[in-house]
């Protein structure tokens, strides 16, 4: 019988605990959590932060779920993995030896780097005690500066808005997220937040956390000036952690180091979710994604290879339905604007191959807050950014994602006031029907 064991039990982790179990009927799971939470939905977070979510719908597996599964779930921290013992160390010293292990210990977010970021009110966003803490201090306090850029910095303050809190928002460059959107995008961003009555503060960067009796109670920024807040929120980026792996002799860069397989450089050892590193056909190089979808499609893949199911994965195009100001937006595929000063690595929710600046022309549509914004290649869509009305979400994920070839229409997209929208849905419905004659079986 073979004994698996899984570090880890976010999505990259439960999704490889199922992949397992489909594959082996026999195994013996053993899924860790440092974590007395377990597994949790970590995008449900914001939305709990906001009051629109309770805190019980974040769980969609019960206790008896993973009995059922067959899974053994064990609360502990593990100090040192022994690939050549093929076992593993916990924090009480007792020792848990295994067939096949799954590194899932997934990313942790930047510390500030700044004096006085011990103080108490100084938080950060990357977990359910977090979300607890932020919201027993928002029930103390009045006002709050955020720092940082990407998706959590905004879940931050759109949650300490909905909590009543008066919100300042620092951004160290000249607009939002400018590594991913596009100017315009980020506008419609900060117009939004604006009208919501946040005040941003461009160009801004903090050099001091001033604090009494041992609380936050305001900072001073490099150009002299002090804001009062009874809670400052850093969200400047994640780190895979990377710390047991390292140990272990395992090849680290970055992340872990995983090959098409999801094996690391040690036999019997695997990689999955936020901490691994994993090689991306579209740009050609090795790339960290902190998206939940991807990470289940890591684990699941990891997990049949564990299982002795030889299944190659292939990190596919980057793909995120998240909400910026409370505008749903989608993002597809390579969008490109280079590194962004307000976060120090990946963010949570984010991925580097958005990063990547293509070769492509832009179309865009823009009519109040619907903004449609498509990145050509020569022959193919390399990516897009939907904001608003989703209509063309589930299309353009499906068409990128083919490489399907946009020849017919790609100059008619480039024509000055092209109707965007119509193009794509009268190409996608042709394309389609082509897809299904051609997937068809053929008469013998």
């Amino acid at each position: 019988m073979n004994v698996y064991v899984i570090i880890g039990s976010g999505a990259a982790g439960v999704s490889a605990a199922q992949a397992i179990r489909q594959q082996d009927s026999a195994g013996r799971i053993w899924l860790l959590s440092e974590e007395r939470a377990g597994y949790y939905s970590r995008p449900g977070l914001a939305y709990v932060l906001t009051g629109e979510l309770p805190e019980r719908s974040l769980f969609p597996f019960s206790e008896s779920d993973f009995r059922r599964l067959g899974v053994q779930l064990l609360h502990a921290r593990v100090v040192r993995i022994d690939p050549a013992w093929h076992r593993i160390t916990l924090a009480d010293g007792k020792t848990l030896a295994y067939d096949r292990l799954l590194i899932a210990t997934g990313a942790a977010a930047r510390r500030a780097s700044l004096p006085g970021e011990d103080l108490d009110g100084v938080v950060k966003l990357d977990n359910l005690a977090d979300a607890r803490r932020i919201l027993k201090l928002c029930r103390r306090g009045r006002r709050a500066v955020v720092v940082g850029g990407g998706i959590t910095a905004l879940e931050l303050v759109e949650g300490l808005l909905a909590r009543g809190m008066s919100v300042a928002y620092l951004l160290r460059g000249d607009r939002y997220w400018h590594n991913v959107l596009d100017e315009t995008e980020s506008h419609i961003v900060e117009h939004r937040l604006t009208e919501e009555g946040v005040r941003l503060y461009y160009r801004t960067e903090i050099a001091e956390i001033l604090g009494s009796r041992g609380h936050v109670t305001a900072i001073r920024t490099q150009d002299g000036r002090t804001l009062p807040c009874d809670l400052l929120a850093v969200a400047v980026g994640v780190q895979p952690r990377l710390e047991l792996a390292s140990a272990a002799g395992l090849h680290v860069e970055r992340g872990v180091r995983v090959d098409e397989f999801m094996q690391t450089s040690q036999p019997d050892i695997f990689a999955a979710g936020d901490v691994a590193e994993v090689f991306d056909p579209l740009n050609g190089r090795y790339v960290l994604h902190t998206l939940w979808g991807q990470a289940r499609q890591e684990g699941h893949a990891a997990g049949l290879n564990m299982a002795g199911v030889s299944t190659p994965y292939c990190s596919g195009i980057a793909f995120n339905v998240t909400r910026l100001a409370g505008l749903t937006t989608t993002l597809i595929g390579a969008l490109g604007r280079g590194d962004d000063v307000d976060l120090v690595g990946v963010a949570r929710g984010d991925s580097e191959t958005w990063r990547q600046l293509p070769d492509a022309i832009a179309a865009e549509n823009h009519f109040e807050i619907n903004r449609l914004r498509l990145l050509l290649g020569e022959t193919t869509l390399l990516g897009a950014v939907v904001m608003g009305d989703q209509t063309l979400s589930q299309p353009l994920q499906r068409l990128i994602a083919a490489n399907a070839d946009i020849t017919p229409i790609r100059q008619r997209l480039l024509q000055p006031g092209a109707r965007l929208g119509d193009l794509i849905v009268s190409f996608y419905e042709h394309w389609m029907k082509e897809y299904a004659q051609s997937a068809a079986p053929r008469p013998t």
